[in-house]
């Protein structure tokens, strides 16, 4: 069986896309996969580190602002198209995969033109453009949310759940001491900022870190690549703090974790919530349509997380919400416990097998 995956830009689009491509590993003895990504961003990386072939197409996100590069973009666009129509007779897929990202559209708008069958995964409560407009250009588009479904009118849409859900479940735990903790009886934190990091946030970090360095917490501080030298020389490792650039393998982490505090991203979300792992979710008011704030609402009003939104946020009221729930069982079990209750979905199987039936 041979298949196309295509996703970028950040995390939240890449490791979905990498979790529906094991999944497909594990059931199909004789898969081939070409993965399509842009020439600059993260999954030029990481993709290649799995092992899996890759095609880089140079193409950019439309701006507000920067006209001059929009204009160049459209002719990218068209040039990125044609290479994919070259790609796709050359490599005969049985199917294309597109999660999420602009890089999607010429790949899923190419494997349209030639008839190849097509699935796209949207990971957030509300849809980002590249999904909304190639919904009418595709078989199958599947949700995270169930209430994602009303975005994409007169389309055949299912509710799969979001696939690094089952990835996270089946991945191997890191222990605190595989981290450099010497004291694995401590409650481990994590802050981490997205898989881009985030200025703003780590400002914060730092400072809320600070006033936590007397309560006996492991605090394991993953800061973004771009950001790490600077926080890594005012911040020096020691038995309780490990700063660190990224971790590829963050759900490992998850499961030997007490507390995280992070973006409100779709895939660090469903990680999450299929480890049972409490949260304060800061959702980022910079991206689309504000879908990190409704993804963290939903999971608030439900009880299964804290919010704070960023313009309320301050190293205090922080320090003070980390404190109260890890220092009160009562807190601290009402969440877990609503987390435990929570079902799960086994959502890489539920895309590969109704991937099969397009097929």
């Amino acid at each position: 069986m041979k298949i196309i995956v295509t996703a970028g830009g950040t995390g939240g689009h890449i490791y979905p896309a990498l979790a529906i491509i094991n999944k497909f590993k594990e059931k199909e003895q004789n898969l081939d996969v070409l993965y399509i990504g842009t020439h600059n961003r993260m999954e030029k990386d990481i993709v290649p580190n799995h092992g899996i072939k890759y095609e880089a197409l140079e193409i950019y996100g439309f701006s507000k602002t920067e006209i001059v590069r929009d204009v160049k973009n459209i002719f990218l666009i068209k040039k990125a198209y044609k290479k994919c129509l070259k790609l796709m007779q050359d490599f005969k897929p049985d199917v294309v995969i597109g999660v999420g990202g602009y890089v999607t559209y010429p790949v899923i708008k190419a494997a349209h033109k030639l008839g190849i069958k097509t699935f796209i995964h949207e990971q957030n409560s509300i849809p980002g453009k590249s999904n909304l407009a190639l919904a009418k250009k595709v078989d199958l588009i599947g949700v995270s949310f169930p209430d994602s479904k009303k975005y994409f009118k007169n389309s055949n849409v299912i509710y799969t759940g979001n696939p690094c859900s089952e990835n996270a479940i089946n991945t191997k735990a890191i222990s605190p001491k595989d981290l450099g903790f010497q004291n694995d009886r401590n409650k481990l934190i994590v802050f981490v900022a997205g898989s881009l990091g985030s200025s703003t946030l780590n400002e914060v970090f730092i400072k809320t870190i600070s006033k936590l360095k007397d309560s006996n917490y492991n605090i394991l501080f993953i800061t973004g690549n771009s950001h790490y030298e600077d926080i890594n020389k005012l911040m020096k490792n020691d038995n309780n703090l490990i700063v660190k650039p990224f971790i590829d393998n963050l759900s490992g982490v998850f499961k030997n974790t007490d507390l995280v505090i992070t973006r409100a991203g779709a895939s660090t979300i469903s990680e999450l919530l299929s480890l049972n792992v409490p949260a304060i979710y800061i959702p980022s008011p910079y991206v689309a349509n504000n879908h990190q704030y409704y993804n963290a609402l939903d999971l608030q009003n439900k009880n299964l997380a804290i919010m704070i939104e960023e313009k309320n946020l301050n190293a205090d009221i922080l320090a003070s919400t980390i404190n109260k729930l890890l220092k009160s069982d009562v807190e601290y079990n009402k969440i877990k416990n609503n987390l435990n209750l929570n079902k799960k979905m086994k959502s890489s199987e539920t895309i590969y097998n109704e991937i099969k039936k397009i097929i």
